[in-house]
């Protein structure tokens, strides 16, 4: 069984891929979504990427994301948190960004795979079931 392990573990980490160097705040903004159907963002218009900023705090949200085991935050702020999302079979990282606009009353938000092309509707799925928990 132990061997088994340690054969599957470099397969794993592959599917993590590498923390993207792209992310954060520039100019007010959370960075665009790629051409690719795996992200969805608050800041983006078209059907396939856009949808609504969150009703909720960063507070709020944080203690949501405190209960996912799947979920690790990596960077908190106080207008801006960053949490990677790990899928429990195949090891799939998403990067997760939320920035909290204290003018509009909303909290913007970014979603998206490291790998792929495709998610499958993950990171929207995502994203609708943390607004469904801060309600």
């Amino acid at each position: 069984m132990k061997k088994l392990l340690l054969s599957i573990i470099p397969f794993l980490t592959a599917c993590a891929g590498e923390p993207p160097q792209n992310i954060g705040v520039e100019n007010g903004r959370l960075t665009t979504c790629p051409k690719s159907p795996n992200c969805v963002s608050s800041y983006e218009s078209d059907e396939e990427h856009g949808i609504d900023a969150l009703n909720a705090s960063l507070a709020q949200i944080e203690e949501v994301l405190l209960r996912l085991d799947e979920a690790n935050i990596v960077n908190a702020a106080s207008n801006y948190l960053y949490a990677e999302f790990t899928s429990r079979i195949m090891g799939y990282v998403d990067d997760v960004e939320f920035l909290y606009d204290q003018s509009a009353g909303v909290t913007h938000v970014r979603s998206a795979s490291r790998l792929g092309q495709s998610d499958l509707g993950a990171n929207r799925n995502r994203i609708e079931s943390i607004r469904n928990a801060t309600r």
